[in-house]
């Protein structure tokens, strides 16, 4: 007897192999997929704008970025003597508005030359809420803590997202031809809202979604909110606040990510690393004894090994600290 529905992904039409470059963008769970390809060595830039919710903020940065577009000083703001942008996150901040304009236009680069050349964009929609200033009908991607009174609450349509992401894949496709889409809804859920409208939006998103999928050659879908609701539809697989998945979680839906995406050398050099990691995370309580000397320079060697395959020059350098001159 079954006590749970196993979310069967469809097979990806293209697959993400050791040296694959791969950017990250979106919501909070970008954060974890960008973290997880980090930590297994893939060329990943992760969420390089913050935390981004809403499609039409996702697409517009990626947009102004691939046309090297100056932030618009317009949506800058002051408090307290700090300046924050409403395109961004709230990670970005200076005590100048020329030193935020600097940092956001050097991001803004920053992406550029990294989509240019990259081989995947992984997109995480969290929510198809939107606010607009009320003064110029922007909407923005973070209200920084101003007074709700400055913004009017939308709900994005279906067709919206779809328009605006075939804008910006239209600016992609001009400078990457070759550069593949995928695309997840956030499996966190948007209490601030209310559950009932989370439950619209995230219809909403994923609606657009296959859409999209069935638009594109070269977008796919992968379920990662499916696999949160209807497979781990259990508290135990939530953090303390029953919003977030927890470590136990991520880590699930990012092994089904790999065995979609990942070529059968990558899932094979993942787990030779994994052993690795292991090591390099050992923590000895003697760190002197022949036995543990031995074992570094065992561990050294493997680090050899790997190092023709990616950049591990931190941990050889981290591992031959602890070595002991003979």
């Amino acid at each position: 007897m079954e006590f749970r529905t196993e979310i069967e992904v469809a097979p990806a039409r293209f697959k993400i192999s050791t040296d694959s470059k791969i950017m990250t963008v979106g919501s909070c769970f970008s954060e974890v997929i960008g973290g997880q390809l980090t930590d297994n060595k893939l060329q990943c830039l992760c969420n390089p704008y913050g935390t981004v919710f809403n499609p039409s903020s996702i697409f517009k940065l990626i947009s102004h970025s691939l046309q090297n577009q100056p932030v618009f000083k317009h949506l800058m703001l002051e408090n307290n003597g700090i300046w924050q942008h409403y395109d961004f996150h709230s990670k970005f901040y200076a005590h100048s508005k020329e030193e935020l304009e600097r940092e956001l236009n050097l991001t803004h680069r920053k992406v550029n030359q990294f989509l240019r050349k990259a081989n995947f964009l992984v997109i995480t929609l969290g929510s198809s809420i939107v606010y607009q200033l009320k003064e110029n009908s922007q909407i923005v991607s973070n209200c920084h803590k101003t007074p709700a009174s400055n913004f009017k609450k939308e709900m994005l349509n279906v067709k919206e997202i779809i328009l605006r992401f075939r804008s910006m894949y239209e600016a992609l496709k001009m400078q990457n031809n070759k550069i593949k889409i995928l695309l997840t809804v956030s499996p966190v859920r948007h209490t601030r809202e209310t559950l009932q409208l989370n439950s619209v939006s995230k219809s909403i998103l994923r609606t657009a979604c296959y859409h999209l999928e069935q638009d594109f050659n070269d977008v796919h879908y992968f379920p990662s909110y499916e696999i949160m609701m209807d497979d781990l539809r259990d508290y135990r697989f939530y953090k303390a606040d029953m919003i977030h998945p927890n470590e136990q979680a991520e880590q699930y839906i990012f092994e089904k990510f790999a065995n979609t995406y990942f070529t059968e050398d990558l899932n094979g050099f993942l787990k030779e690393w994994n052993k690795v990691k292991m090591s390099l995370n050992h923590r000895p309580i003697q760190t002197d004894t022949p036995a543990h000397q031995k074992f570094l320079t065992d561990l050294l060697e493997k680090l050899d090994v790997l190092s023709k395959k990616i950049d591990v020059s931190n941990e050889i350098e981290i591992v031959r600290s602890q070595l002991i001159a003979a």
